[in-house]
């Protein structure tokens, strides 16, 4: 049976929605979405989130949830979709930065938890809500990656193995959905104004000067990185599946 979709004006999920450009991606779907359900381990941080959504004029719901804990996932899933309606837009978002420090004393808790949060927790995002969509034959889903997931970076191992894992479930799950009117991309954001960036810039000893010298005079927005979410989540962007977006001016580039 085909469940009906608002494609118009879809329901909109985003995990990690109490962090920086996870409250900025929400906000930004408030604009074309029917309802925004806002997911972070963090209650208090998803809910400022979800007054901020409200603001903009959109229904919000508020969900806490570990999205690296399969039953946590498959019951946030369900109950959006009880409360709010099919899912017709999914940022799964949801990630942690990890430590500073070279690989060969990179603490193995940390490592673990990074692929528990950031590789694991894509993982039943995609699993949970695809699950859902694929019946229905429609969405969009927008996986966070990070320019560590096209490069190496010295210092950072866990991030940089569980980013790379990110594009390659995005990869495997665009093809998965081929012959449905549902899209799977990444959005690969360089270094981005936020709390994340601020911290690995404390631990690192790193100052802005190091972006100028690689070609972008400043840290992008958490804005630049929802606005890129919208379009990829928008019927604009129809045709586009599997790919990679970079979001950084240019500093990845050869």
């Amino acid at each position: 049976m085909t469940i009906e979709v608002d494609t118009e004006r879809p329901v909109a999920l985003v995990t990690g929605g109490g962090g920086d450009i996870g409250r900025a991606i929400a906000i930004r779907l408030a604009r074309s979405s029917a309802a925004v359900a806002v997911v972070d381990i963090d209650e208090r941080a998803a809910a400022e989130t979800a007054r901020r959504v409200e603001s903009a004029g959109c229904k919000a719901m508020v969900v806490r949830a570990d999205v690296s804990s399969g039953s946590e996932t498959a019951a946030f899933v369900a109950e959006v979709e009880d409360q709010l309606g099919p899912i017709g837009i999914f940022a799964n978002n949801a990630g942690i930065e990890g430590v500073v420090a070279p690989l060969h004393e990179y603490p193995d808790e940390t490592f673990d938890r990074l692929l528990q949060v950031n590789v694991k927790g894509v993982f039943l995002g995609l699993k949970h809500v695809l699950a859902r969509m694929l019946p229905r034959g429609w969405g969009a889903i927008v996986n966070t990656a990070s320019t560590s997931a096209i490069r190496g970076r010295a210092g950072l191992a866990g991030y940089v193995a569980s980013k790379h894992a990110v594009l390659g479930l995005t990869r495997t799950a665009a093809l998965e959905v081929l012959g449905t009117r549902i899209r799977v991309n990444a959005i690969l954001p360089g270094p981005i104004e936020s709390r994340m960036i601020r911290e690995l810039d404390e631990q690192a000893g790193r100052d802005k000067s190091a972006l100028r010298r690689a070609g972008s005079a400043a840290y992008g927005r958490p804005e630049n990185i929802a606005d890129v979410v919208a379009f990829l989540a928008s019927d604009a962007a129809a045709h586009v599946n599997g790919a990679a977006w970079v979001v950084d001016a240019g500093m990845t580039v050869p």
